[in-house]
């Protein structure tokens, strides 16, 4: 896992596109790149193909941390990927003081909010109308992280 630049936005919006019925646009990707202040967007990078496979992007506002986006491209999934990156930004985001991290995720996503439950994540609430195309709401998710 490292930093996302300039240069990994096409392949982290062909994963955005082929992952999510209302992709973010470039732009917004491009923006969390330079907004260096509290966001922190990282790109996984496939050992022998040498390219972007996944994708991650969270805020960090002193001690609360709020992940917002994480993908893997289709053909790298069920392998533990996303498991690994949310395991390591977990342990990374503790060691810079986090104290609590939380998501927002759609209750149609059975395979992400599987993850989140296996990693100790508990459901904070419910966001009304937050997804659209397909509209649904969101399941608010968060992990408080021991000191």
């Amino acid at each position: 896992m490292r930093r996302m630049t300039e240069d990994d936005v096409p392949y982290v919006l062909e994963i955005e596109h082929l992952s999510f019925p209302n992709p973010w646009h470039e732009m917004t990707f491009r923006g969390e790149i330079q907004n260096r202040r509290i966001s922190y967007p990282y790109v996984v990078i496939h050992k022998l193909e040498k390219r972007v496979i996944g994708y991650i992007i969270y805020w960090q506002i002193m001690e609360q941390v709020q992940i917002n986006t994480i993908a893997v491209h289709p053909d790298f999934r069920r392998m533990g990927i996303a498991e690994a990156v949310m395991r390591q930004v977990l342990d990374l985001v503790q060691k810079e003081g986090a104290s609590l991290v939380t998501l927002e995720v759609r209750p149609s996503n059975f395979a992400a909010r599987s993850l989140y439950y296996k990693l100790g994540f508990e459901v904070f609430g419910i966001r009304e109308n937050y997804y659209h195309r397909p509209d649904e709401d969101a399941i608010v998710m968060g992990k408080e992280l021991n000191q």
